[in-house]
């Protein structure tokens, strides 16, 4: 398993939703994503590495495109977020 740097340059952050427990919310932004939201990323595997080691829970292991390599976990609040490297 490779671990990177996370965020790293290139990411990007485009969304912000409602959340049910600040605290909690706080916790898992800081700690396991150590962002905000949808992250457009330069290495989608290496990425979703750093944030398995880190707790998220995904969905799937990252999946290819012709056009991407993107993967989706949730946050504590049940939203549904992705990492996605354009290829």
């Amino acid at each position: 398993m490779t671990t990177v740097p996370f965020p790293t340059d290139g990411v990007e952050v485009t969304q912000v939703l409602a959340i049910a427990d600040l605290e909690r919310s706080v916790q898992f932004y800081r700690d396991v994503v150590s962002h905000e939201l949808t992250l457009g990323v330069p290495d989608c595997r290496a990425a979703f590495d750093t944030l398995v080691t880190r707790g998220a829970q995904f969905l799937t292991p990252p999946v290819e495109h012709d056009w991407e390599i993107r993967a989706f976990f949730r946050d504590p609040d049940r939203h549904l977020l992705e990492i996605s490297q354009a290829k």
